[in-house]
């Protein structure tokens, strides 16, 4: 269940290095709660050497051609995929993922610099005939030094993922792990140290204070992209307020409706819940449809079907290949799970199946809790109106479709909703009165590389997997030409 990975340095300017006044942060395995390494917390002078470093090895970077810069993120990417034997256990351990669902996690993060390494010559903008004797256009040009956050559910898939815009607009990188599952973070700068220019991409490790904070806060960096909770990136636009007018993206958190019409197959809406729970990660992901909204005809057919899936799933040791979830990931959020717990007791809400820390031995240890159902959910509790961020699914039934769209959107979220129903009419009442960025039809909890992720209300501020995220990382220049 568990190894000793030692100490894991942070990458800055090409080098490999300790922190600055000697701290360092441990990281533990969530399944044993064992030490099983520790990274350097970055200081403020760490994060300034950063800084530093990327601004110097910016311009001759952004002075490449898109195809050269195309060829470079190319061979990342497949520097990447040659070192995915080591990242699947250590981020399993670190992270409490299933190794058996994080298998695709590398090659999606090589995907997307694939991705977006094709799309250099998009960096384009517009020319208007405003006058009849100038010329008038404009031209998109990189930031300079740009910061990424990256959460902790999928820490490398995300690391990687989000240099891919950033470098393909002419930008150099910093990125921050997370503080409760960083380990990765410096594997991922050997496999940048194999490709990239010293200083092109940095990366620093830490908790919010002091790392993140003198990220968010330092001069020389004006675009900064978040991915996490609603209160961490609250605090992000306030922090970097303070300072400076910058450019901040947040991709933030989902209170998920799965909407399910009369005319649905229960056999078909009941897996597809409980796939979209994505319970291989312990429900620890933005996208998951944490409330599944049953039509009253179908409510108790589809529940008792998910509560015989959801009781079928094993638990165990993330490293184990046969284990379908593993342990939360940290103490704290431990913490918050059971708390959901509590209150889902205390408010009312019948408990389906699980609720608990699993039985035996081998879970006296660690941040585990049975993946876990409610019936009998109204909008009133906090398991319907709040993100969980774990295992923890929220039934809730409805009669008319007012009502379903009232509770759908009764919420401070709004990243991802679904609607299942064979009636076109009826998909596209829903589809224009959803109030969230992210809408499925008859599927759920997938991505499609190409399209806009992001959520409404408090679940963000911009997109990402597309287009529009390439060019959120550069900024328009107006030129008028007379001669």
């Amino acid at each position: 269940m568990s190894g000793n990975f030692g100490d894991r340095l942070m990458y800055i300017d090409g080098q490999f290095v300790p922190g600055s006044d000697g701290q360092w942060l441990d990281s533990v395995n969530p399944g044993t709660e064992e030490v099983h390494g520790r990274v350097p917390v970055g200081t403020v002078t760490d994060v300034n050497r950063a800084a530093n470093a990327a601004e110097a090895a910016q311009p001759a970077w952004a002075a490449l051609s898109v195809w050269e810069r195309r060829d470079v993120l190319r061979k990342l990417g497949a520097a990447m995929r040659a070192r995915a034997a080591e990242v699947l256990p250590l981020e399993a351990a670190d992270t409490g993922n299933t190794i058996g669902s994080l298998g695709r996690d590398v090659e999606v993060a090589a995907n997307y610099l694939d991705f977006f390494s094709g799309l250099g010559t998009e960096i384009k903008s517009d020319s208007v005939p405003a006058s009849k004797d100038g010329m008038h256009f404009s031209v998109r040009e990189p930031y300079g030094v740009v910061a990424r956050i990256v959460p902790f559910n999928h820490p490398f898939l995300f690391a990687a993922a989000h240099l891919a815009a950033p470098l393909m607009a002419g930008n150099a990188v910093i990125l921050k792990t997370p503080e409760t599952s960083p380990l990765s973070g410096t594997l991922m700068g050997e496999i940048c140290h194999e490709v990239l220019p010293p200083g092109l991409v940095n990366i620093v490790h830490g908790p919010g204070l002091p790392t993140g904070d003198a990220l968010v806060r330092h001069p020389k960096i004006w675009r900064i992209g978040f991915t996490g909770s609603v209160q961490t990136g609250l605090a992000i636009q306030r922090s970097a307020a303070e300072v400076a007018v910058k450019h901040v993206s947040l991709e933030l958190g989902g209170k998920n409706a799965m909407i399910v019409c009369a005319d649905a197959d229960p056999a078909t809406v009941a897996a597809e819940a409980v796939r979209g729970m994505n319970f291989a990660w312990a429900g620890q992901s933005c996208g998951s449809n944490s409330r599944l909204l049953l039509h009253e005809s179908l409510y108790d057919d589809v529940v008792a079907r998910i509560v015989a899936q959801v009781s079928a799933i094993r638990v165990g040791d993330a490293l184990d290949p046969a284990s379908q979830m593993g342990p939360v990931n940290s103490a704290g959020h431990y913490q918050r799970v059971l708390s959901f717990v509590e209150s889902a007791r205390q408010e009312g809400a019948k408990l389906l199946t699980g609720g608990e820390r699993p039985p035996g031995a081998d879970f006296r240890r660690g941040y585990w809790i049975q993946p876990t159902v409610y019936g009998d959910v109204t909008m009133n509790m906090r398991v319907a109106r709040e993100e969980i961020f774990g295992p923890i699914l929220s039934v809730l039934k409805w009669r008319t479709q007012e009502e379903a769209i009232a509770m759908a959107n009764a919420t401070e979220y709004g990243l991802v909703s679904g609607v299942w129903t064979h009636d076109l009419k009826v998909a596209m009442a829903f589809v224009r009165s959803l109030q969230s960025g992210f809408v499925y039809v008859n599927t759920t909890a997938r991505h499609f590389v190409g399209t806009p992720f992001g959520g409404w209300k408090n679940s963000g501020l911009g997109r990402e997997e597309c287009l529009g995220e390439l060019l959120s990382y550069t900024q328009n220049k107006a030129i008028h030409i007379f001669v």
